[in-house]
């Protein structure tokens, strides 16, 4: 299986990173990628609320979400699209941040919630509350494929090992961890920490990312941190996509998730203690 990993520089106007991710998608199906992943906030990157709340839609109603099945449909392909901001009924009025996965008969085969909110003080000009705006998903999700089982989870996520046990255990032979990593964090912490959930679940995890900055309408915009990710089963980076816009491509031997569990069988290995 060979996927293709896009990774975005998209800015706060839904239609013009719809546009790029298009191209995107395309060439990676040219590059004869199956499965091909979009990164984090694939729809539109912004810190101001107002502009966010005139310009998400409903999911019924999204136009990145029409056209890439649509697209997905018309290039024969399974397509993560890793996430995108929607409109919710809340009463509190607060977004999704939802995942979906594309089958290559443009149907939705699986959607997910971000659980874990982006809620953390980086540094005095890196502040972030995404629970402001966004309301976290309760349900983890596995999806089946022809080819694989997929657990599927967003960004912030990754820094909560006991999702990614809990969906291994369940059967899930790929992770997901499509992101908009800050740069500051990207650079401490996002190769050790998929390769780790790569290494204690036997899985391969595939990360598309976003890179560079972003710019906004109405605000300072922000900077990502790039490298879109394919870790093997044992933990190998088998590609890594720098800080350029494009697609990363990697073929899968499926064989090695068996393989890397049979070495070291730590899913089946937990044990009940007490304390602290």
């Amino acid at each position: 299986m060979r996927v293709g990993l896009v990774q975005l520089t998209v800015g706060d106007d839904p239609a013009a990173n719809l546009t790029q991710t298009l191209q995107h998608l395309r060439a990676a199906a040219a590059g004869g990628a199956g499965f091909v992943l979009t990164p984090e906030c694939t729809n539109m990157l912004s810190s101001d609320r107002a502009h966010q709340r005139s310009h998400l839609r409903h999911e019924a109603e999204d136009e990145t979400l029409a056209t890439l099945r649509a697209e997905a449909q018309a290039l024969g392909v399974w397509l993560l699209i890793g996430s995108l901001g929607l409109l919710t009924q809340d009463a509190d009025g607060r977004f999704a941040n939802r995942s979906f996965l594309i089958a290559p008969s443009g149907e939705i085969a699986a959607r997910y919630d971000k659980i874990h909110m982006f809620d953390v003080d980086v540094s005095e000009t890196e502040v972030y509350r995404e629970s402001a705006g966004y309301r976290p998903g309760s349900a983890a999700v596995l999806a089946e494929t022809p080819f694989a089982k997929i657990g599927l989870s967003v960004c912030y996520d990754l820094r909560f090992a006991q999702l990614f046990r809990r969906l291994a255990q369940a059967g899930a032979q790929i992770l997901t961890v499509p992101a908009a990593f800050n740069h500051i964090t990207g650079a401490a912490h996002w190769h050790v920490l998929l390769r780790a959930r790569a290494i204690e679940t036997g899985c391969f995890v595939l990360a598309p990312a976003q890179t560079g900055f972003h710019p906004e309408t109405d605000g300072k915009g922000r900077n990502t941190y790039g490298h879109s990710l394919v870790v093997a089963p044992w933990g190998e980076v088998l590609a890594d996509g720098g800080t350029e816009t494009g697609v990363t491509f990697a073929d899968l031997d499926l064989t090695q998730v068996a393989k890397a569990r049979g070495r070291v069988p730590s899913l089946r290995h937990d044990r009940e203690f007490t304390g602290p």
